[in-house]
């Protein structure tokens, strides 16, 4: 959090922005005067994707596509890093200030809170300040690290503590370890009273597009599917999983292969986008496998023709490279010992709290298996001594968001963290980035 402002410093506007500003989705939506429910948060997709038929789509604008065969996707956040403000700003157009956009913004009179990843590049900072005061013209802004900002949702109640009933007014939790799962890959930060704690920040280069990637290259073997990104997403949201016992459950579909079903193995059946708009997972029937071998298609139960794609052990080998990098050649470690490298850039004494603190927040959180898993190595790798408290925020999704509102519906603490567009042209950009990293 930025140090103090002088007490001459006027109010922020009276709306508040919040951009959660992801590489597969944005989450967007302004703060409620008290904290926000879920539903004031908007889902958006932060992209500009080009269809088989040469027709455009804007951000969520994707919300009406019924048709993403061989989908082209553009995205200006890559690796995390939000590389091309000529991309975001035509899906920020399209979202906040075209007429008709869903979330219709006036930024002269709107305070921005908007998110960034850990260790940002300087030059892409001062870009990003740079449109945010010089082209769109906000009242005030804050640019900070997403994950910090869930040290403002109320952490107790979701770790199952009491809460403090001496606490006057929004305070951020004094200390939580987040681990944020995303789209471009996954880091660990530790927060301490509302500040990540930047030696201690520690990032494993995997996250849901190098899962999706994976899944595409492994199931090409038997569908060619290689240029249906979107779909091969939501393929493996649908269908993977992260294994107790990966050694068991490659046994198991070696042996099922053999003998001609297992339970692991399924089939999904793909969406053809006219009579089936959405795929689906069915238990497996090697005689649907055997005919698609055969004939590239099998009879549905309506007469159409229906592509179905099996899946043994690709459902849980493609979200073990979490855990395991190793697996496709990579040196760096798995994300429970990559907590662990974070804790070792922390002083002892924060260890046992920050070990019972552990929120998990972003979308590959969602993958069924990954929340026992962590708790597992994690208590594993701890020092015995230590309590291990491994939580999934109630939505791992929007959770950042969530903590931003909250911190925008406190005037006086929105009022420190925030620099008017006057104190930006009075000051420059150097001095903005000397604000937002103190």
């Amino acid at each position: 959090m930025p140090r103090h402002s002088k007490s001459s410093k006027p109010a922020p506007a009276q709306q508040t922005l919040i951009i959660d500003n992801g590489a597969y989705t944005m989450k967007a939506g302004f703060a409620a005067s008290s904290p926000a429910a879920e539903g004031d948060c908007h889902v958006i997709a932060n992209c500009i994707a080009r269809g088989a038929e040469k027709k455009t789509w804007v951000g969520p604008q994707l919300e009406n596509c019924k048709d993403f065969a061989e989908m082209v996707f553009r995205r200006p956040v890559e690796k995390g890093y939000l590389v091309s403000w000529e991309a975001e700003k035509e899906i920020w157009d399209t979202t906040f200030f075209d007429k008709g956009a869903k979330i219709k913004c006036n930024p002269q009179e709107t305070n921005l809170i908007l998110t960034e990843a850990p260790n940002t590049p300087t030059a892409l900072q001062a870009n990003t300040d740079q449109v945010i005061f010089e082209e769109y013209e906000f009242a005030s802004y804050y640019r900070c690290i997403g994950p910090s900002l869930n040290a403002y949702n109320d952490i107790p109640t979701i770790m199952g503590d009491q809460p403090d009933q001496n606490a006057t007014g929004l305070l951020p939790a004094e200390c939580v370890l987040v681990i944020d799962s995303g789209y471009s890959h996954t880091t660990v930060t530790p927060v301490y009273k509302g500040q990540p704690i930047q030696q201690a920040i520690r990032r494993l280069d995997i996250g849901g597009k190098f899962l999706t990637n994976y899944l595409k290259e492994a199931a090409s073997r038997k569908l060619d599917v290689i240029d249906e990104t979107h779909l091969m997403n939501e393929v493996k949201e649908a269908v993977c999983y992260v294994s107790e016992d990966f050694t068991r459950d490659l046994e198991r579909t070696w042996k099922g292969s053999r003998k001609g079903s297992n339970d692991i193995t399924v089939d999904y059946v793909m969406p053809d986008y006219t009579n089936i708009l959405h795929g689906f997972m069915r238990p497996h029937d090697p005689l649907v496998a055997s005919k698609m071998n055969k004939m590239g298609g099998v009879p549905g139960p309506d007469g159409t023709t229906e592509y179905v794609l099996t899946l043994g052990n690709e459902r849980f080998a493609v979200p073990e490279l979490l855990f395991n990098p190793g697996d496709v050649g990579s040196k760096q470690p798995g994300l429970s010992e990559t907590v662990m490298q974070s804790l070792s850039g922390l002083p002892p004494g924060l260890w046992p709290v920050m070990l019972a603190n552990v929120l998990v927040i972003g979308g590959n959180a969602n993958i069924n298996g990954f929340m026992d898993r962590l708790s597992t190595e994690l208590r594993q790798l701890a020092p015995a001594e230590c309590v291990v408290r491994v939580i999934k925020a109630p939505n791992a999704i929007k959770s950042t968001w969530l903590g931003g509102s909250r911190l925008a519906s406190d005037k006086a603490l929105l009022k420190n963290v925030v620099v008017t567009r006057q104190e930006y042209q009075e000051h420059g950009s150097q001095w903005l980035s000397k604000r937002f990293t103190n």
